[in-house]
């Protein structure tokens, strides 16, 4: 048996499941969604994403705060719970996925380097986020960010994996 690409998975649990999905990107720029909807019939529990690079976006489109982003800034645990928080609402998804973080070259404080990143999945209900270190060049960042996303939840559907979750407010 070969084994399923992470799209595929994510897909067959999806439309067993009957179960819906959005995503919020911002580090990975449309990836996850361009991955997703490489699987024909993807349509069919895919309803959509939101390219946030912007701060501006994030805060029109998603309904992140501007004092979150002040406070803890776009790359922060908080901003991702946002961004998911603000997909699920304007999708009514039953799972949600929200990336933020830094790719490089440019962008990096001594708290925030390069190829940190954070990753929220979760459902109207409740989340969970875990911030990343990956390693490599700009795009090498953002395809592991893609990767590990999708794996979070294909892995925490088919069990392989436990997630923590807290109450999404």
């Amino acid at each position: 048996m070969t084994k399923l690409k992470l799209e595929q998975e994510l897909y067959n649990y999806m439309i067993k499941t009957e179960q819906t999905l959005a995503v919020a990107e911002s580090l990975t720029g449309g990836e996850i969604s361009s991955r997703l909807t490489d699987i024909p019939g993807s349509s069919k529990y895919f309803l959509g994403g939101i390219c946030a690079y912007a701060n501006e976006v994030k805060i029109n489109f998603l309904g992140v705060k501007a004092e979150t982003i002040n406070n803890f800034g776009a790359v922060s645990e908080q901003c991702a719970k946002e961004m998911l928080k603000g997909i699920l609402h304007q999708t009514d998804a039953n799972w949600g996925i929200a990336t933020t973080g830094i790719a490089g070259p440019t962008g990096a404080t001594p708290k925030k380097p390069i190829g940190l990143v954070y990753i929220a999945v979760g459902t109207q209900d409740m989340f969970s986020c875990e911030a990343f270190y990956f390693s490599g060049t700009r795009l090498q960042i953002k395809n592991q960010a893609v990767i590990k996303a999708l794996e979070m939840l294909v892995h925490y559907f088919s069990g392989r994996k436990k997630l923590t979750f807290t109450e999404l407010k």
